[in-house]
């Protein structure tokens, strides 16, 4: 959805008294990549200098819910995924067993100019995504986040500070949208085990937003 089409949902759902305009955009499909517009990518943020980088950040967000490097202080933020504690090459393996849709995981090591292991050489993957139609983003970050925790199950940890400025909850369960998720992870689950619990809410929501695209 667009941020104006998530605005008319919002102000249905919520009974909202406010006056909105959304102006529609001429000549764009929904189907459209930004590189199929034939517009140039300006960086909304230092942390998203590429369409590449939007692509997998819906999913890889989530790692900044964790003691892993989500690949600030390197070219390829979000992209690139790892700590010193993890080995690149079994956390590929691990994360290739899988066989996730439109991704493939490169080993890699990094070392991070700033934020999280500044300095240090962190054992990763970088994400490739081969068919963007087919990619989860939301799928593969889960899929690392429960690798390297299987690998590493006594250095992995789950962000304890504050997270953009929330403190009663933790940063996973605030990105996350509540702690299922964590629980779920913390109980054993794989991936598709937790992709298959939002299926209905996809389909529920597919629904609920049909009256408010433009």
């Amino acid at each position: 959805m667009t941020l104006g089409e998530l605005c008319r949902l919002a102000i249905a759902e919520r009974a909202l008294d406010v006056e909105l305009e959304v102006i529609p955009a001429a000549n764009w499909r929904r189907e459209q990549w930004w590189d199929e517009t034939g517009l140039a990518w300006i960086a909304p943020s230092p942390n998203m200098p590429t369409l590449d980088t939007a692509i997998v950040y819906p999913g890889a967000c989530l790692i900044e819910g964790t003691n892993l490097s989500e690949g600030r202080g390197t070219s390829r933020p979000f992209e690139l995924i790892g700590a010193p504690f993890l080995e690149a090459r079994a956390l590929a393996e691990r994360l290739a067993s899988w066989q996730l849709e439109g991704v493939r995981f490169r080993p890699v090591v990094f070392a991070p100019t700033f934020q999280k292991h500044a300095g240090q050489l962190c054992g990763g993957v970088q994400l490739h995504v081969t068919d963007r139609q087919t990619f989860r983003p939301v799928l593969s970050g889960l899929a690392v986040i429960i690798a390297a925790r299987e690998l590493a199950p006594e250095a992995f940890a789950w962000r304890r500070e504050p997270y953009e400025f929330v403190a009663d909850r933790l940063a996973f369960d605030l990105l996350a949208g509540g702690p299922e998720w964590r629980e779920a992870i913390e109980k054993g689950a794989g991936p598709r085990d937790i992709a298959a619990a939002w299926t209905d809410c996809e389909r529920e929501f597919a629904q609920r937003r049909r009256a408010h695209l433009l």
